[in-house]
């Protein structure tokens, strides 16, 4: 069989089973809202407060019993046009819907079909992407509070090879490969600490999706995903806020109404680490700064490390204006910002000299967004913004006097047009148009000897998409289908993208999802040397030039770096019932246009510059269980292969991908008794490939011949994790959150990267850098 051909025949398979399949349920006769209630009250345990008047003569189409509480009553809402209040776990308000507006767009209603997706706050829904609502966030293991990127890591295909948020690796895939979004801007920076914390305020974000395939048409980039991060977007006149601190940061954040239609959220956080020297800081030191140039120069006997300071932070804002009941207006604003320092001190000819070494790296961005709903059935949103990533390193080596400079800068600015028309609840049709213009540079300059290197690059890309959304009266079947068309016209090249999700549901408790797609991306991060940027953060952001070969350029060597292109497939099957959920999902994932200089090799194909690609299939699996509202337990599995395949390389036969971890698997309980609490958890995996030294390496010559690439593996990794949340009230409308974890309890000693040097004497060294030890945390956050 033609392998080009395995994909659309897929597609095509997926689609013609859609006329076998039964797309609309029976409809059920309404019934009075009052008997629908005490029906909700006897089956979830809640309380239902109203008035007669308010639900008197009312009546809906009692929800599928297959819903969770929360789908349910958005479910009764459509139906009755009634709002449903939570006062807390237990009693619900029944009130009339405040009527600010003369009309009310129709919404959509994607069913959650899986709730308490390993905790509370995270969901699974009817278009195969997963949800996370940091305010209903439960709690996980090793968290003192809901790290976004840290949460998405236990999820089945989620990994991170070296434990950090800025290399996520979902379904094999490269972190760059992956499309972080923050109120619709692009990220270039995930990470606080270089990759040890989040960069995202996670008490400011109201909802997370994450989308591993089938991604809707009007998202570009992210071959591997999508991870986008929505702030609220309705004003509702209440002030909320909050802070706190933890052992690494404290954080504010606000929601401040100004006026009847304007309200201004904010928020930000800042280290604690310039000034104050705590157990966790220690720990993240010594993981993120082990061979780098800082923590090689205080190796080194002639050359010391000193007064060292580090600190981040960051700040979000976001304004929104209802300028009429039609016509909304946002504006959005995110600074990110890392800062490293420290003196090289050195004796050369019996004088001591000192100079600064420093490394900083920002994310800046403002964007603005206009909403306009025309009608109850059509709405467009026009957004504009422009991101800025830059990323700089002074490094001085005084017993070689030598200065190097450093800069990787992006400006990306682009403008999107979405249009929204949705004629009921069944049918949606989304379609627009993308703009972006990214442009990318490199700039090195050393003075011993002298070299000066600045290269640009700019890429305009032009995209159109159009979708189709399908959903069931009864929720039982749901299909999604689109396409997107990019044109970069640098390349004169076209790119059509099709996406597809198809959900049917049978037995009321068993689901079947299948999921499609193709993606590309113009940007990726590459490593030219190991200790670029002081060894601490290596990677740097390039664009694509469409090359097939190194070229010359006054004298300077443009390397390739090919348009990034994805295809993807998976089908799976989801039991619910009872609180018992047992979930199990395969997939076939190809990425072309990968260049060997993006992967991080550090064996014999480290300075090699070859284009290939890489191939991911692999299973993934989920079992969950619920005891009542005080105990859950969950076993998330996946196994994966995942294979290069470059051309020029190893005699043009496939070898283990950087990160094919083979084997992982995350097994953890939550117990939860009123305010208190308490997760406990592990997270096993295999190691991932190595390259060691060939047993017939020559001692005398200068170079250390390898094994076959990727032949061995390093050990299992394991850890232990511990976390504990306690709530209480300190007065009306004032609340207190104490949190403690433990990070890697048992205190394992795991290696997560092995490579060789020669050293002055010819020898082989060996060089292993460990993760993260025993690393305890407490957090204080107060509500109000």
């Amino acid at each position: 069989m033609n392998k080009k051909g395995w994909f659309p025949g897929v597609l095509f398979i997926i689609l013609l089973s859609v006329g076998f399949l039964n797309a609309q349920g029976t409809q059920t006769e309404k019934q009075p809202l009052f008997l629908i209630l005490k029906s909700l009250e006897s089956r979830f345990g809640v309380s239902f407060s109203y008035v007669d008047s308010t639900i008197e003569n009312k009546v809906a189409i009692s929800p599928d019993p297959d819903l969770d509480l929360e789908t349910a009553l958005e479910f009764l809402k459509l139906e009755t046009g009634l709002e449903f209040d939570f006062l807390d776990n237990r009693f619900i308000v029944v009130k009339k819907a405040v009527k600010n507006r003369s009309f009310v767009r129709t919404q959509r209603l994607n069913e959650v079909i899986i709730t308490n997706y390993l905790t509370s706050g995270i969901s699974k829904l009817n278009n195969g992407s997963i949800t996370i609502k940091p305010e209903k966030f439960g709690i996980l293991p090793g968290l003192t509070e809901p790290d976004v990127l840290q949460t998405i890591q236990a999820l089945p295909g989620v990994i991170s090879s070296d434990e950090t948020v800025s290399n996520i690796n979902v379904r094999g895939g490269t972190h760059d490969q992956n499309l972080i979004l923050w109120d619709g801007i692009k990220m270039y920076q995930s990470g606080h600490f270089f990759g040890l914390i989040s960069a995202f305020n996670p008490f400011i974000a109201n909802n997370i999706i994450m989308h591993k395939n089938g991604t809707p048409a009007k998202y570009g980039d992210g071959v591997s995903s999508i991870i986008d991060m929505k702030l609220p977007d309705e004003i509702d006149g209440e002030f909320q806020g909050g802070a706190g601190f933890n052992l690494i940061n404290a954080v504010g954040y606000a929601k401040v109404p100004i006026t009847e239609n304007t309200e201004l959220q904010v928020s930000s956080r800042r280290s604690l680490t310039d000034f104050l020297n705590t157990p966790p800081f220690e720990q993240y030191s010594k993981r993120i700064f082990q061979d780098s140039d800082f923590s090689n120069a205080q190796k080194n006997g002639n050359s010391i490390s000193q007064n060292e300071t580090f600190f981040f932070y960051d700040v979000t804002a976001k304004f929104l204006w209802d300028i009429t009941e039609k016509d909304k207006l946002r504006v959005h604003f995110f600074n990110v910002f890392n800062d490293l320092n420290y003196d090289e001190q050195s004796t050369v000819n019996d004088r001591n000299e000192a100079l600064n070494s420093k490394l900083t790296q920002r994310n800046s961005a403002i964007g603005l967004s206009y909403t306009r709903d025309w009608t109850e059935y059509l709405s467009t949103k026009a957004q504009a913004y422009v991101t800025n990533y830059d990323l700089d390193a002074l490094n001085y080596d005084v017993l070689n006097n030598q200065r190097l400079i450093q800069e990787n800068e992006i400006y990306d600015g682009a403008f999107k047009f979405d249009l929204n028309y949705n004629p009921n609840e069944q049918f949606e049709i989304n379609a627009g148009y993308q703009f972006n213009e990214v442009g990318i540079s490199n700039f090195e300059d050393v003075n011993n000897p002298r070299f000066r290197s600045y290269i640009k690059n700019v890429v305009r890309t032009h995209a159109v998409y159009g979708e189709f959304d399908y959903t069931s009266y009864d929720l039982q079947t749901k299909l999604i289908a689109g396409t997107r068309l990019n044109y970069i016209s640098k390349f004169d090249m076209v790119l059509v993208e099709p996406r597809l999700t198809f959900s049917q549901r049978f037995l009321n408790y068993l689901r079947f999802e299948a999921q499609g797609e193709f993606k590309s991306q113009t940007t990726s991060q590459i490593i030219d040397l190991q200790n670029d940027f002081l060894g601490i953060e290596n990677r740097r952001w390039v664009l694509a030039n469409n090359n097939t070969e190194v070229v010359t350029i006054n004298e300077k060597n443009i390397y390739p770096v090919p348009v990034i292109k994805s295809k993807q497939a998976s089908a799976g099957l989801h039991f619910n019932k009872n609180g018992f959920l047992f979930g199990v999902e395969g997939f076939l994932k190809k990425v072309s246009g990968i260049t060997t200089r993006s992967q991080g090799f550090q064996n014999q194909y480290q300075f090699e510059n070859a284009i290939g690609d890489y191939q991911v299939t692999g299973v993934e699996a989920l079992l969950n269980k619920q005891f009542g509202t005080l105990f859950s337990t969950w076993i998330s599995y996946t196994y994966s292969k995942n294979d290069y395949s470059f051309e020029s390389l190893n005699n043009s036969e496939s070898f283990p991908n950087n990160v094919d971890i083979r084997h992982a698997l995350t097994f953890a309980g939550t117990y939860t008794y009123e305010n208190l609490k308490i997760a406990l958890g592990l997270n096993w995996h295999s190691g991932i490939p190595n390259t060691q030294p060939a047993i017939n390496d020559n001692p005398n010559d200068d170079v250390i011949t390898y094994a076959s690439p990727n032949s061995s593996n390093l050990k299992d990794y394991l850890r232990t994790d511990f976390s504990a949340w306690y709530k209480f009230k300190i007065s009306d409308g004032v609340e207190g959150n104490f949190g403690a974890s433990i990070w890697n309890l048992l205190n394992n000693k795991n290696i997560i990267k092995t490579y060789y040097v020669l050293d002055d004497n010819n020898t082989v060294n060996k060089v292993e850098n460990e993760s993260l030890g025993f690393t305890p945390n407490v957090s204080l956050l107060f509500k109000f």
